[in-house]
């Protein structure tokens, strides 16, 4: 069976100050069905710059990369087939990237982002909801972003029948940070 990677976008998340990811604390993922089974999947490149002050989320910026062709799936055939064409398209379209727009709080280390997600050259609004907590030296965001993968035309063809691979991706993100010393 070849599973296939519906939209596996990117999206990370402000923290503390200003600060690349640490990228080995950090991950963006994915889960979708395929035939109502679920399937995980991820990127192994991607960048994040981001910008987030707890006490003013609405001055925090976030600006992640990610490297399509980086896709990680359970088998390489799926990976293979997820860079194609009808897919990703990664030859012709090499990254994706969430440029925010807005981040606001939602109560006590919760927040809502807003921004641009462009994928496969179609740029949408998305949002997303994600938490901040400090885990040791590191500030950590996480959340998950539901996001429809034909709005991207991902899947094209005889792959957008929802009955084979379903519409909704979620996104999930987790970005880590050296935390803000006082």
């Amino acid at each position: 069976m070849r599973v296939l990677i519906s939209a596996a976008l990117l999206l990370a998340t402000p923290l503390a100050f200003a600060a690349p990811a640490d990228l080995t604390q950090s991950r963006i993922g994915f889960a979708m069905k395929q035939l109502g089974t679920p399937v995980d999947g991820g990127f192994k490149s991607f960048s994040a710059n981001v910008e987030l002050n707890p006490a003013k989320p609405e001055a925090g910026k976030a600006d992640i990369t990610i490297q399509t062709g980086s896709i990680s799936l359970p088998t390489r055939d799926a990976e293979a087939e997820a860079k194609k064409k009808e897919w990703f398209n990664a030859a012709q379209f090499p990254t994706a990237r969430f440029v925010s727009s807005s981040i606001k709080s939602a109560g006590p280390n919760r927040y809502q982002v807003t921004g641009k997600l462009t994928l496969k050259g179609i740029t949408r609004d998305v949002s997303a909801p994600f938490t901040l907590k400090q885990q040791g030296a590191l500030s950590v965001v996480e959340g998950v972003m539901p996001v429809s993968r034909l709005a991207f035309k991902i899947g094209e063809g005889d792959w957008t029948d929802t009955g084979t691979v379903a519409d909704e991706v979620q996104i999930k993100f987790r970005v880590a940070f050296p935390a803000a010393t006082k």
